[in-house]
């Protein structure tokens, strides 16, 4: 007979990785990678690190799994801005700056997701990870192509740009080496006004 798993058995496996994954983060929001080492992890949740191991066979797969809950969390945020009553110009700005304050605000998480130096299995998934934001801002250009509120343009195309261009400006600014922005709104402001910029003057 096949072995099943208790219901108690499975909540309190469910715990750990959960105990696992939110300790990881938490380490991460307050140092980066670097600070996630697996015995520090093991430390943060209260478990051995052969337990952290049973989970998640390297560093690298809890980092990716930090990475894509990250994710999952910021695209349910944007894609709640992108319904709101207003124009397609102003959802678009909205869904920028939201992103750009959160990642000033938590620039250890931001730098992380964007471009500390990771292993490849962490690159890859960042990737991935851009092209689901990306299909974000492709619903905004369609609607807004649509409407005619923007001009014709390749929504692939414009919708990776965007995505790069946020990510690209705001890689130095949450670098751990780099001073806090004087100003971060300006800093906020003036790559939601790019963004802006590049769709409404594109053309196909």
């Amino acid at each position: 007979m096949a072995y099943r798993r208790s219901a108690l058995m499975e909540e309190r496996l469910a715990d750990n990785r959960e105990r696992i994954l939110l300790a990881a983060r938490k380490l991460i929001a307050g140092g980066g990678l670097r600070e996630a080492s697996i015995t520090a992890v093991s430390q943060v949740a209260g478990l051995s690190t052969g337990a952290i191991y049973r989970y998640f066979p390297s560093k690298a797969d809890l980092f990716v799994e930090v990475l894509t809950s990250a994710v999952d969390y910021e695209v349910a945020i944007l894609q709640g801005i992108i319904v709101k009553p207003g124009t397609d110009t102003e959802r678009l700005r909205a869904a920028v700056r939201s992103f750009a304050s959160r990642a000033l605000e938590g620039p250890h998480l931001a730098y992380a997701f964007i471009a500390e130096p990771a292993d490849p299995e962490v690159d890859a998934a960042r990737i991935l990870c851009r092209e689901r934001f990306g299909e974000v801002f492709k619903t905004v250009l369609r609607n807004g192509i649509a409407s005619g509120e923007f001009p014709k343009q390749s929504v692939d195309v414009s919708a990776a740009c965007i995505v790069g261009a946020f990510t690209e400006a705001l890689t130095r600014p949450v670098a751990p080496t780099t001073k806090p922005a004087a100003s971060g709104k300006k800093l906020v402001d003036a790559i939601a006004d790019f963004c802006v910029r590049a769709v409404v003057g594109a053309a196909e």
